[in-house]
């Protein structure tokens, strides 16, 4: 899950020991929730689809719209974070996160649905923005940092998959609305517990500015990205393109905004940098594979082999089990050992292996032979390659420049699986629509579509590797 280190600001560490461990529990609780809606909608995507309407390729945007203001907006957040102070964004995060929440579990149209998923989005992105930069903070020792880190970065890893369950779980024992209803306790709870026991810390003053029109440009540009390839099959080549191109438009004012403004969300200097602008690209890449599995495994369990919502996310339930047991067992022992361009290359491997494995589930296949094996796979290739990946974007990069390296690398890696998710999923449903207007049966038409897109997501995967093992090479 995207998280962002800032520049460490002036924040007064508690002078009791425990404090920082309950600060290091409310912060991982108050994320974990927001890491867990990004997922939680997969499995309930079919039950959302039939009670409002939703046709094929629109259902991704019950997930885009969390997605897109959550990367798009990260930057700024962080921005105004360091501006207002810390806890109050991580508070005010969770205050709106919740909200928002209530309003997607209250609603009864398209339209509603998908304007409180963007404001979770929103919510999602002030809540996480400030946090890693509240724990350097808290836990300033190397040491002690390093395993702090690595039990955060945990969390959100496993608590991507473990939103799964929960959504299938809900979904079937309640219905679809209260995977965002049973929001609201548990963020009246996290909001109390930060306001108790965060230290209280004053940010610089909203008289520093931040790039707002620089954040409208960047986010109304992914926007529009994702519209153009979602929609692409119900309009005319001609209206693609311009679509595109305006897309294309918004980016580069994207650009020159930040290479002339004083306060720039992003320093364009950075991709100066061979190994953080390869390990960006590589994220692109790997987390648009990522994503596209979640998606459309959780669609083929439930189309194509019949599983219940509670079903699906029990069969998910491995997947975060093997990456945190990967991630806080294995994973810095291994990148220590084998270094991590090595480990990268590893995990890239076992992702379009298992990516690959996917592309040949039978409409009549079952967990065990055709789904279990490809999801360890991927789990172990993740939690191998995220790590190394991560170290090898902050190594090209100068101490001063830490923060706002990895807001990029945290926005990348949203962006990556908005447009891995708006584009596989459009994939999967135009060709299965091509099979039944041939006169294909329905789930023989459904499975093809899902594996077509699987093997094109194996090919993603192939092409993070490829990205990888030309630009991310040690030089002696």
């Amino acid at each position: 899950m995207p998280t962002t280190i800032e520049s460490p600001a002036k924040t007064p560490a508690p002078s009791r020991t425990y404090s920082r461990w309950a600060s290091l529990a409310v912060l991982c609780a108050g994320t974990l929730m927001t890491v867990l809606d990004g997922n939680i909608v997969t499995v309930a995507m079919p039950a959302v689809q039939s009670d409002l309407g939703f046709s094929g390729p629109g259902l991704a945007w019950v997930v885009n719209a969390y997605l897109i203001p959550f990367g798009g907006l990260l930057l700024l957040m962080g921005r105004l974070g360091d501006l207002v102070g810390r806890r109050r964004m991580f508070a005010a995060g969770l205050a709106v996160f919740t909200a928002a929440s209530v309003l997607a579990g209250t609603a009864t149209g398209q339209g509603v649905l998908i304007a409180a998923r963007a404001l979770q989005g929103a919510g999602g992105a002030m809540a996480s923005a400030v946090v890693l930069g509240m724990l350097v903070a808290l836990f300033p020792e190397p040491r002690e940092q390093a395993r702090v880190i690595a039990v955060f970065s945990a969390v959100g890893a496993a608590g991507g998959a473990l939103g799964t369950f929960l959504g299938g779980a809900l979904t079937q024992a309640l219905g679809w609305h209260w995977i965002f209803l049973i929001n609201l306790p548990i963020g009246i709870a996290a909001w109390l517990a930060a306001v108790r026991v965060l230290a209280p810390q004053s940010g610089t003053g909203l008289g520093e500015g931040a790039d707002f029109p620089g954040a409208a440009l960047v986010t109304g540009a992914l926007m529009l990205t994702v519209y153009v390839i979602v929609g692409s099959g119900d309009r005319g080549l001609t209206a693609t393109l311009l679509l595109a191109l305006l897309a294309l438009g918004l980016f580069a004012a994207f650009a020159v905004r930040q290479a002339r403004t004083a306060r720039p969300l992003l320093r364009l200097r950075l991709f100066r940098s061979r190994l953080l602008t390869g390990a960006n690209t590589v994220q692109v890449l790997m987390i648009a594979t990522m994503y596209g599995f979640q998606f459309i495994g959780a669609l083929y369990l439930q189309r194509v082999l019949g599983y219940g919502e509670l079903a699906t996310g029990a069969a998910f339930l491995p997947a975060p089990v093997a990456i945190g047991v990967l991630m806080l067992g294995l994973s810095a022992r291994t990148v220590g050992r084998f270094g991590a361009y090595r480990v990268l290359l590893a995990g890239l491997t076992l992702i379009a292996a298992g990516m690959a494995l996917l592309g040949r589930a039978p409409a009549d296949g079952s967990y065990l032979p055709d789904v279990l094996p490809p999801l360890l796979l991927l789990s172990a290739g993740f939690a191998a390659a995220m790590p190394a990946l991560t170290g090898l974007a902050m190594s090209g990069v100068r101490e001063e420049d830490a923060g706002l390296a990895s807001g990029l690398f945290n926005t990348t890696q949203v962006v990556g699986g908005s447009l891995g998710l708006a584009a596989l999923s459009t994939l999967a449903a135009s060709d299965t629509d091509g099979l039944l207007g041939r006169g294909v049966e329905l789930i023989p038409a459904t499975a093809e579509g899902y594996r077509l897109a699987f093997r094109v997501a194996a090919g993603i995967a192939v092409g993070a590797l490829a990205v990888a093992a030309g630009v991310l090479r040690p030089r002696a």
